[in-house]
């Protein structure tokens, strides 16, 4: 599998040089996007041996991720694994999502750390179960973890989709997407690693931000009884997320 890592990053100087050398143990190419940085996270990076984008200022996650994708897709890499930057993410489990893609055909394979949630900060814990249980109404499956940045990507099977979230939403908004074009997505369960710094996402902020991306969507979704059962959204959804 021709696969390379994506690394969306602002301010992690203390993570990024020992994130981007266990990577390169395991894939032939790091692609860091740093989205703003002010602390040398780009040049520490750029040391390690990882290519890297910079943003002139801080775009959000989305974006950096938006980019980072079209980047490898370009330069001819058929799979992305993207990872968080803050460390809290093992390089050591990504022969996991490699296995399963090659063994199941998913194009999108998502990390799930809900066996071992009681290590995550009880608040992004609960925000977290709410927004998968949302979701997963939504799809009328279960989708354990759909918040969770550690993934493998199909690159030309999210070419194919429009995706416009420029911030945490990024995760829900790829995965609805990769489900409502009926593409075969799997969870491989993951540990959940302390961060060394607080987490960036702000609880109400992101929370309200996402509402409203549900919100959204949710107005697509207006016909539930013409869904497909080889699908999870209706035909008219499929057509406009």
């Amino acid at each position: 599998m021709r696969c390379a890592a994506i690394l969306p990053c602002f301010n992690e100087a203390r993570t990024i040089a020992t994130l981007v050398g266990a990577l390169r143990q395991r894939l032939p190419h790091v692609l860091v996007v740093d989205d703003g940085s002010d602390d040398g996270t780009a040049s520490i990076a750029r040391d390690r041996g990882a290519e890297v984008i910079r943003h002139g200022r801080n775009c959000g996650k989305g974006a950096a991720m938006q980019d980072g994708l079209a980047r490898l897709l370009d330069s001819g890499f058929e799979w992305a694994a993207t990872l968080d930057g803050d460390g809290q993410h093992d390089p050591a489990e990504l022969p996991a999502f490699l296995e399963c893609a090659e063994q199941t055909g998913a194009r999108l394979v998502i990390g799930n750390r809900m066996p071992s949630m009681n290590a995550m900060p009880w608040l992004r814990r609960q925000v977290n179960r709410w927004m998968s249980r949302k979701l997963s109404n939504c799809a009328g499956r279960p989708l354990p973890d759909t918040q969770c940045g550690f993934r493998l990507i199909h690159l030309p099977t999210w070419a194919t989709m429009s995706l416009g979230a420029r911030h945490f939403e990024i995760e829900s908004e790829m995965l609805m997407a990769f489900l409502a074009t009926g593409r075969h997505i799997e969870f491989v369960p993951i540990r959940v690693i302390a961060g060394t710094r607080k987490s960036r996402i702000h609880p109400v902020r992101d929370s309200v931000r996402w509402w409203k991306w549900w919100r959204r969507m949710k107005r697509l979704n207006t016909c539930r009884s013409n869904w497909n059962s080889s699908f999870s959204l209706c035909h008219w959804c499929r057509n406009k997320l």
